[in-house]
């Protein structure tokens, strides 16, 4: 690996504001930061749209897409372009960049969706060294965003992305369109559609399930260690001790204590022996042993640099998961990271840079018929003797090993799967699934025929309709 950064500063890239963490963690939330995206400025059309995606803000979409029924009670199947009415869209300034939009507006909204899809996105197609082909580009060329605010889920399908609010008990919506890691973790999702694809109907093993989780998890905490503001609030807190409770290893924050899952959290297969019920918490201890991986390389990054000594490595190796030896260990971070803070932050991206890479290369080796995270680990393992020459091959073989995986296998699924899963759900449904559906009658589809159409937005340099 050189030592240079896989997204570079792009000099002419159009400038956007985004959010590394949700604004509504605190009554102080910190302001958005600025970042350049890979089109050009000038290249970028209302909306936001490129030739990848667009940004659409429906007027009157009561539903997201799926299956749904005509007021005759007939099920057909709905499937992005929108074709109705939208929202103004957000529109580049005179010089070609979207960095003017005030927050708090709906312009700044759109404006921020498209922005962290198309950094993140930036990132990963860095790791691969190749464009990411959507997984639906046969029948679309571009990915449709579309904001519904009235929707309590966020979830990315055959060309789409719909992206809603979470509500608080007061019933207070907090837009996930300023939510970078749930925006983060849905492209994820259409990575690993697009890269390691769908199981055969009779070729499932349930941790496919739980691995679709984790990856999408982990593109989101690769691409937050590319914000300056994240590597630095997260050194500040921790001194370089990274299982502590922090910002890294917490995705989809939702408030100051609130999030949905930790990376750095100790579950292992056992829970699941007698079976599972939410692929979510299956994905954690796979989630929880990369996590650990990525720690252990970062360690070995500070060694190298001569900013730990190899004792307080191994005395950390010994003591990692004794609860008890915590301050401990929080001390000797405490010493080590005042005497060089810039070479720490320069070790914990370019152990963010190696895990990026590594699992570009692991999800490209590995099908989804009958995955397992066996799978995984082992193509962690040959990736490795790429990247480093073997030198982490320990660490991940302990680190799975640890989590059982490999040496404990997880129960049936024990509930039927419901909206939130990414197999056999709205999220996997493709035009071959209108066939089963009976044929609308000729008023059902006059009557859909009756709203306003537009068909989407259009390309770049065609006409826009709003």
């Amino acid at each position: 690996m050189s030592g240079m950064r896989i997204l570079g500063p792009r000099r002419n890239g159009a400038r956007f504001r985004l959010f590394p963490q949700t604004p509504y963690r605190t009554a102080t939330p910190h302001e958005p930061e600025t970042v350049r995206l890979s089109p050009p400025a000038g290249t970028i059309g209302p909306g936001p749209q490129d030739d990848r995606m667009y940004v659409v803000a429906p007027i009157g979409k009561r539903e997201p897409y799926g299956i749904s029924f005509t007021a005759y009670g007939t099920p057909y199947l709905h499937l992005p372009p929108w074709d109705g009415p939208i929202r103004p869209p957000a529109v580049p300034g005179p010089d070609g960049h979207l960095d003017h939009l005030a927050v708090g507006t709906h312009e700044f909204e759109q404006a921020h969706v498209y922005g962290v899809v198309r950094f993140v996105l930036d990132i990963w197609q860095g790791y691969f060294g190749r464009d990411i082909e959507w997984h639906f580009a046969r029948d679309h060329d571009r990915l449709e965003i579309s904001l519904l605010p009235g929707l309590d889920n966020a979830r990315a399908g055959w060309g789409f992305m719909e992206v809603g609010s979470h509500f608080t008990e007061r019933g207070e919506p907090r837009p996930f369109s300023l939510n970078f890691d749930v925006l983060a973790h849905e492209l994820g999702h259409l990575i690993i559609y697009a890269e390691v694809g769908l199981p055969a109907d009779d070729a499932i093993e349930g941790e496919y399930f739980g691995f679709h989780e984790s990856a999408a998890d982990l593109v989101a905490l690769v691409a937050a260690l590319h914000f300056d503001s994240v590597v630095d609030d997260l050194l500040a807190m921790t001194r370089g001790n990274l299982y502590t409770f922090n910002e890294l290893n917490r995705f989809a924050e939702l408030s100051e204590n609130d999030e949905i899952r930790n990376a750095g959290n100790g579950r292992k297969l056992s829970e699941f022996a007698h079976g599972w019920c939410d692929e979510h918490d299956l994905s954690e201890p796979l989630t929880g042993a990369i996590f650990d991986v990525f720690v252990d390389v970062f360690h070995e990054m500070l060694l190298d640099r001569g900013l730990i000594s190899p004792e307080v490595e191994d005395l950390f190796d010994q003591l990692e998961r004794s609860p008890e030896c915590a301050a401990l260990i929080q001390d000797l971070f405490d010493q080590a990271f005042p005497r060089n803070p810039q070479r720490f932050k320069e070790a914990l991206r370019k152990a963010g840079d190696y895990l990026g890479l590594a699992l570009a290369k692991a999800w490209q080796r590995l099908s989804p018929h009958f995955l397992n995270y066996v799978d995984v680990g082992d193509a962690l393992l040959e990736v490795d003797r790429e990247l480093s020459g073997g030198r982490y091959q320990q660490a991940i073989f302990n680190n799975f090993r640890w989590r059982e995986i490999g040496t404990v296998s997880i129960g049936p699924r024990l509930s039927v799967p419901d909206a939130e899963s990414h197999v056999f759900s709205t999220r996997t449904l493709t035009p071959e699934h209108e066939r089963p559906i009976p044929r609308l009658s000729f008023r059902e589809r006059w009557a859909r025929a009756g709203k306003p159409a537009t068909r989407g937005m259009q390309p770049i340099g065609g006409d826009y309709h709003g």
